[in-house]
């Protein structure tokens, strides 16, 4: 347990460095965009703003003192959860973000789930049965998973389980049901990548020395499979897992946009047609930290998994 607390600070102290190179980053896209944020805010009314009006509204913003007092300033509000007024909605960036976030986390969660319903079962049957029938079906649902497009698929599950059946919601958030397309699509997308590490990670651990020997002790199959070797073979798609996380969270952005649904993906878009900078930037720097926190969750499992890597 020692050991680990140690790896958990020491982890959380290269953060630091980490996350002040994105916040810097971050604030650099405010000054790299093309036009004057001041009257880009001005002008979503659809009216020309007056030199003083500009001015005016540099000097609220804090755009009109030294490059580094507005970074320090930037960051101030940022440690204080401020990301700023949207352009568009006169609403903090960071209330509208954490707004769309609970939908974005569900269709997250449903994704993985149908992801490892998918993969799983196929991916460890691939193994146990290799150039067999449940070998040939994983290969063919890996290679459908890596070759569809998100967004064909998106309008196939639209056209027939919404339109023609009438079996789900064609769009938006409306009931458990709403969830159901969407979620697959991304699941199914990811699935195929699982397929195939799983069955080579766990082709791989069968034929240790470890396994070996419980079969010589006599374990039933299914433990050995389960107990020993599934755990280590699932390592690898741990890490995995951690990028897919991140990437989801960030939002889907082609299939929330496609099922209308609610999340920070769809509202990102909308923000970067609106030319809304200021959303933008919270955007980006809010899931700069999201995919930094992941990255150290999957660390720590794989420390608390492997006894290897705490030995070492």
């Amino acid at each position: 347990m020692n050991a680990i607390i140690r790896y958990l600070l020491q982890r959380l102290l290269q953060m630091i460095p980490v996350l002040l190179g994105i916040s810097f980053i971050t604030f650099a896209l405010m000054h790299l965009t093309p036009g004057d944020p001041a009257e880009i805010m001005l002008r979503v009314d659809g009216i020309k703003p007056t030199r003083e009006a500009i001015e005016a509204t540099r000097h609220i913003l804090g755009l009109d003192g030294p490059i580094h007092m507005q970074y320090f300033h930037w960051l101030y509000r940022v440690l204080h959860l401020d990301l700023g007024i949207s352009y568009s909605s006169s609403r903090p960036v960071f209330t509208e973000l954490m707004d769309r976030f609970p939908a974005t986390m569900l269709l997250s969660a449903c994704s993985l789930l149908a992801a490892i319903l998918i993969a799983l079962p196929l991916g460890v049957g691939s193994a146990l049965y290799p150039g067999r029938l449940p070998d040939r079906l994983g290969r063919v649902v890996a290679l459908l998973s890596v070759s569809m497009p998100g967004y064909w698929l998106s309008l196939l599950l639209i056209y027939y389980g919404a339109v023609k059946l009438k079996l789900f919601p064609v769009t938006g958030m409306e009931g458990a049901a709403s969830v159901i397309l969407p979620a697959f699509t991304l699941g199914f997308g990811m699935a195929g990548v699982y397929i195939r590490l799983i069955r080579s990670s766990l082709l791989n651990v069968l034929g240790k020395p470890y396994i070996t020997a419980a079969r010589a002790k006599g374990l039933q199959e299914w433990r050995i499979i389960t107990g020993h070797a599934l755990r280590n073979a699932l390592l690898p798609s741990l890490t995995l897992l951690g990028v897919n996380i991140a990437g989801l969270l960030g939002g889907s952005v082609i299939v929330e946009t496609i099922f209308s649904w609610p999340g920070i993906g769809k509202y990102a878009i909308e923000a970067i047609f609106g030319k809304d900078y200021v959303v933008i930037q919270g955007y980006v720097l809010l899931m700069a930290v999201v995919v930094v926190l992941i990255n150290l969750a999957v660390d720590l499992l794989h420390l608390l998994l492997d006894p290897r890597i705490r030995l070492r």
